[in-house]
């Protein structure tokens, strides 16, 4: 079976070419532009799989030259659409970049998917389509509030073009996967996230003050109503992200009464706060953190952590790395990447 990765040399997308080709037959082939990534990421795949992967570097908001990769592959059976610009704060600030980038890309997913009648997606959507909550754990049920800022809004709109498609494509199917934090690296310490600027993620963000790249980490904000007044998220390893993915591709596959759209949270359904995560850090890695409160940052929510019911009973999905477990295999990551 031939899969589809857009965005593989991205951090998730890379994960999950590692997760198909360590536990699957399945073929695979990405497509990147390396907009914040690198064509190194396919070596690394390939020191970890022994595994080489076909690839092209195209940029998805061009229909003809993603329709070639469609006509040079035509037994492809399924696509995990990961390719999006994700920063939160660069979204804000550059908010027509994102529209473009985000929503174009997908609309011409979708018009090869119908085009070349691939039967399976899985669309990478994100709990920030859920905005600012005052009940938690939030379930897929939960009603979407406004998004806090347009990276999150492509989201919501993604999820919404998805859904409308397939209703007209009865022989199409899609999954799509609200993911929480992913953080954390492959555990042979080859792999992992690699901020092309400045990092908006926290876990990197920690890693790299800890080796010397960066002098000081910024909490965004010690005024949330949380127990210590920092920013609640749910954390979730991104193996255990690239799992779900398999999962997910499997359960379209295989079970032909699956529903023809599917929205299924990601997420270990622990919140873990700021200055939690920073502790978890410290303990695991032997490093006492540089660090800073600084003022809110723009599109920031203050809680989110999820209900994952559903991801273990639909795909048989149960998360399997805790929070220390996280921290460690980024510290490994950032210490290897140090080196290369």
């Amino acid at each position: 079976m031939k899969i589809l990765i857009t965005g593989g040399a991205g951090y998730i997308g890379s994960h999950t070419i590692i997760e198909i080709l360590e536990n699957t037959n399945w073929e695979v082939i990405s497509i990147d532009n390396y907009s914040s990534s690198s064509e190194k990421t396919y070596q690394r795949i390939e020191k970890i799989t022994g595994k080489k992967v076909t690839y092209y570097n195209i940029d998805l908001t061009n229909l003809s030259l993603t329709e070639k990769v469609f006509q040079e592959n035509t037994d492809i059976a399924g696509i995990i659409h990961f390719a999006a610009f994700k920063s939160v704060p660069e979204s804000v600030e550059n908010p027509l970049m994102y529209y473009h980038n985000n929503l174009n890309s997908l609309i011409n997913i979708l018009k090869c998917q119908a085009k070349y009648n691939i039967p399976n997606l899985i669309f990478s959507s994100s709990c920030s389509v859920y905005g600012n909550l005052t009940e938690l754990p939030v379930t897929e049920t939960t009603p979407l509030n406004k998004p806090e800022s347009p990276y999150a809004y492509t989201k919501q709109i993604g999820e919404k073009m998805v859904d409308d498609f397939i209703k007209t494509n009865a022989n199409l199917k899609a999954i799509s996967l609200r993911y929480f934090n992913p953080v954390g690296a492959h555990k042979s310490g080859l792999n992992g996230e690699v901020p092309i600027a400045r990092p908006n993620n926290l876990v990197p963000y920690i890693t790299q003050t800890a080796i010397g790249k960066l002098e000081q980490l910024t909490v965004y904000g010690g005024d949330y109503s949380t127990n210590d007044r920092t920013c609640i998220r749910d954390y979730v390893h991104v193996c255990d992200i690239a799992s779900a993915h398999v999962k997910a591709l499997q359960k379209l596959v295989e079970d032909k009464n699956f529903e023809q759209h599917s929205i299924i949270n990601l997420g270990t359904g622990i919140g873990v706060s700021v200055l939690e995560a920073i502790k978890a850090f410290e303990k695991v890695s032997n490093q006492k953190l540089n660090y800073k409160i600084g003022p809110r940052r723009a599109g920031d929510v203050e809680a989110i952590y999820a209900n994952n019911t559903k991801a273990k009973e639909l795909i048989n999905w149960t998360p399997k790395f805790n929070i220390d477990e996280m921290m460690f295999s980024a510290w490994l990551w950032e210490q290897n990447l140090n080196k290369m």
